[in-house]
């Protein structure tokens, strides 16, 4: 069975080819600590599961959804904070 997709060449190229932004460095940089925190959840969800739950693998999931969420306001809280006339940046 053959595909037959139409992809415009231009626009194709444009997207995949080119070097990210200053702008969407910087973004990425804002995010980092909301990234790790859901990395090291995902690391305690593997890391239980092929076992029942102990009590210290409630813990530490525990430990980790606070951890994202923590990590969720701030960024939040940073971006409300630069975003209003005369806040803290």
């Amino acid at each position: 069975m053959k595909c037959i997709v139409a992809v415009p060449a231009g626009v194709t190229a444009l997207d995949l080819d080119r070097e990210p932004s200053a702008a969407e460095l910087d973004a990425i940089d804002r995010e980092m600590p909301v990234i790790r925190a859901e990395v090291e959840l995902l690391d305690v969800q593997i890391m239980t599961l092929d076992r029942p739950l102990s009590e210290l693998d409630e813990r530490r999931l525990r430990r980790a959804r606070r951890r994202v969420l923590a990590a969720r306001v701030a960024v939040i809280n940073q971006t409300a904070g630069a975003s209003v006339p005369g806040g803290a940046a």
